[in-house]
């Protein structure tokens, strides 16, 4: 009797197929002045419209830029183009900076950090009142913190290859992408471990918060053995929060609609006491767990394009998962464009092999804690010697479960690397090897160890790193018919914003009633 033959196999006779891969970056980073403070000036008007210029907009607050790629089949594609807007941005904000590191810069006091402005019309106020209800609800500091979302699709032929069930391509498709996103969440405590760059943080960040962070000088804290404190409940995933309750299920698209819409729904004490105006002004969209979907914090989404004034939970009930949106990257402050090109080939393989590999239901009502308390202990303690993790077959150490994960990437890697030169992918996932055997060669080590041997905090180095790679970015600046374009773009984008409006005619409070009777009860909770 032979064993089974690897799933990735079954790609073999089907190699033509993977160009039709696709992978984009959303960057963020937050905009400094020159002494890494954090810049207090509105969004630089040559950049565009933060609503509607398509490379380049803002995140929770006015300071937090990120920077949009399209789809691209290739990774130099893909890197060519960040790279050119990071350029037009580097040249368009003066003296200011781009802050290379998921951790805030210096922040002034909470009421004085801007909160990203959109226009007056009212898709523009939608998305500044949210952000309004995000201070009201978890505080502006947690509003900038940065991070590398790298969006991820396969052509559709491959889940009839894979043999997804499902009545029509589109259930297919959603099928396919949510077993990808079962098995990212069993392994993605790996890529905290790889790629975590987040293991210290300014005094400033946590306020009179209480933890058990270490010191390293007079501004800076971390945890001896932390990855990725970004990650962690001193970042996006704070556990006292409302949404720490909130389970999403991840075996079916209806399950997954239904508690995305009670999360939309549901009324929340806290929130129902701050109401939705303050002195005559929205200061949330409603009070409720979720104010809308996006609000959820997840390292991973099932993702859809959608119109305006269009739910995405309601866009994803009509026509299924286009995507998938990787949301865990922690900036790389030793790389100008925050991720390398490395990076992005083993994230390729790494989310290939998760559509590929069998990923069975997870049980417990689609929750599946051990991956949940995975995921989090490497983010904060994933260099602890002898670290062991759980999976469904019982204890094992990081190090084993890591080098037996990268072995089973390497077939998915030469497929990728089929009449590559060079065998970019395989090389990728092989030179993580390292920082399994060795904790002491991963960025959060790095990181760490530079700042003691230098005896600099995390305020100078990230400001030095940041000034080195603006400086960069300038030395070799946009050729005229590059910079041509991003220019006509973001003139476009004031154009249209204008336009917008110039042409709303229904007030705010109906936009916003509207928004809300848009979303629809998923079949399932009926």
């Amino acid at each position: 009797m032979t064993d089974n033959p690897p799933r990735h196999s079954l790609l073999r006779p089907h190699i033509p197929m993977l160009a039709g891969m696709l992978r984009g970056i959303e960057k963020e980073g937050l905009r400094v002045d020159a002494s890494g403070d954090l810049a207090l000036t509105p969004h630089p008007a040559g950049l565009g419209s933060a609503l509607t210029n398509p490379h380049i907009t803002t995140d929770y607050s006015e300071a937090l830029l990120e920077l949009i790629t399209g789809t691209h089949n290739t990774v130099p594609a893909l890197l060519a183009e960040l790279e050119d807007v990071h350029k037009f941005v580097a040249a368009g904000i003066g003296d200011e900076l781009i802050w290379n590191q998921s951790m805030p810069s210096r922040l002034p006091a909470e009421p004085d950090i801007p909160i990203a402005w959109y226009g007056t019309s009212n898709t523009g106020m939608l998305k500044h009142v949210y952000r309004r209800g995000l201070a009201e609800r978890y505080g502006k500091a947690m509003q900038c913190i940065a991070g590398i979302h790298y969006n991820f699709s396969l052509p559709d032929d491959i889940w009839d290859v894979l043999n997804t069930e499902g009545a029509s391509p589109a259930e297919r498709r959603s099928k396919g992408y949510l077993a990808l996103i079962r098995n990212f969440t069993r392994y993605s405590w790996l890529l905290m471990y790889l790629f975590g760059a987040s293991p210290a943080v300014s005094r400033g960040f946590l306020g009179d918060a209480p933890h058990d962070l270490h010191a390293l000088d007079a501004d800076t804290l971390y945890l001896p053995h932390a990855t990725s404190l970004r990650m962690s409940d001193l970042g996006y995933n704070n556990k006292d929060k409302a949404q720490s309750e909130l389970q999403l299920c991840y075996n079916d698209i209806e399950t997954f609609l239904k508690r995305i819409y009670d999360a939309v729904t549901t009324p929340w004490p806290a929130y129902q006491a701050i109401g939705t105006h303050r002195n005559g002004q929205w200061i949330q969209l409603n009070t409720n767990v979720l104010q809308i979907e996006n609000e959820f914090y997840s390292s991973i989404r099932p993702k859809r394009s959608i119109e305006r004034c269009e739910r995405p939970s309601t866009a994803l009930a009509a026509r299924g998962v286009q995507y998938i949106e990787v949301r865990c990257l922690d900036i790389d402050p030793y790389e100008p464009l925050g991720i390398s090109a490395e990076t992005s080939r083993f994230m390729d393989t790494f989310l290939l092999f998760c559509a590929v590999e069998d990923s069975p239901f997870f049980p417990q009502n689609g929750f599946c804690r051990d991956s949940h308390d995975n995921f989090a202990v490497v983010s904060n303690e994933g260099r602890k010697p002898g670290l062991v993790l759980a999976r469904r077959d019982g204890p094992i150490s990081l190090r084993d479960w890591g080098t037996e994960l990268l072995e089973r990437m390497l077939g998915y890697a030469d497929l990728l690397d089929t009449d590559a030169p060079g065998k970019p992918h395989r090389q990728a996932v092989l030179a993580q090897q390292k920082k399994i055997d060795e904790p002491e060669s991963t960025p959060s080590a790095t990181l760490l160890r530079q700042m003691r041997d230098e005896g600099i905090g995390l305020h100078e180095f990230t400001l030095r790193q940041s000034r080195a790679h603006r400086d960069a970015l300038l030395a070799s600046p946009l050729d005229a018919q590059t910079l041509s374009q991003f220019e006509q773009a973001a003139a476009e984008s004031l154009r249209a914003q204008a336009q917008l409006e110039q042409s709303d005619t229904e007030s705010f409070d109906d936009y916003v009633a509207r928004y809300h009777a848009g979303l629809l009860r998923p079949a399932a909770a009926a």
